[in-house]
């Protein structure tokens, strides 16, 4: 018999936007570019990415869209009734998503093993012990 795949959860502020991913992350870590410390109002934001195949999203979200580092777009999306900032990527087109650490129900789910565009990070910023330091977006692969 196998073990049950991992399950993490998270959501909004006030609930109603919600997620459920099985398995493990395809990454973690905290990205430190100037749009994310923008959107968070922090040194960075804290991410973990997952196939778009081993996530559920339910209940109401709003987009906002920004120029991507890469040329293309950027998608967050957060609750359209508290505001909470919860993932990033298009619901229904996106093969991959970016789930924002700060809104997972167990915390201790998080472990950053990158940190990228550190070029960006304030000094004030600690990184995490033993993570890869990338100055820009890594190369894909």
């Amino acid at each position: 018999m196998s073990a049950p795949a991992k399950l993490i959860s998270g959501g909004c502020l006030c609930g109603a936007l919600r997620y459920e991913a099985e398995g493990d992350p395809l990454y973690m870590g905290h990205c430190y570019c100037a749009d994310c410390q923008k959107a968070s109002g922090s040194a960075f934001i804290p991410f973990m990415g997952f196939a778009a195949s081993a996530l559920r999203i339910t209940g109401p979200s709003e987009s906002f869209e920004s120029p991507a580092f890469n040329g293309g777009v950027a998608t967050r999306n957060s609750c359209p009734i508290c505001n909470s900032l919860v993932f990033g990527g298009v619901v229904g087109e996106s093969d991959s998503f970016t789930i924002y650490a700060g809104s997972l129900d167990d915390k201790s789910q998080f472990h950053p093993m990158i940190a990228i565009f550190n070029r960006n990070r304030p000094q004030w910023a600690l990184l995490p012990p033993d993570v890869t330091v990338f100055d820009a977006m890594p190369p894909a692969g």
